[in-house]
């Protein structure tokens, strides 16, 4: 299993299990994931399209509302960030 994909099974286990992360966790998560996509979104040389609608940007209001979020949206954002990461994976793969 490589890092990327160990970590996308870490950010689906976390949301999974959502209502039991600490506040430390949630932003640990959250942060990894935004440094993640934008490092991977380097890589493949895409850029978020629309300021007002990028998904790092929700991740890193998330991650700045960690202790506050419900479970349901912590979920949300580990689910989203998965998501996002899963295919700039693809991607990057389909370059090789």
């Amino acid at each position: 299993m490589t890092p990327t994909t160990a970590f996308i099974a870490e950010l689906i286990r976390a949301a999974n299990e959502a209502d039991r992360l600490s506040p430390f966790e949630v932003k640990r998560l959250l942060n990894r994931s935004i440094a993640a996509i934008r490092d991977m979104r380097e890589q493949t040389g895409m850029r978020g399209r629309n300021r007002t609608k990028d998904v790092v940007i929700d991740l890193q209001v998330a991650a700045a509302r960690g202790d506050s979020l419900p479970a349901s949206e912590i979920r949300d954002a580990l689910l989203d960030a998965a998501d996002i990461i899963r295919t700039l994976k693809i991607v990057l793969d389909g370059k090789e």
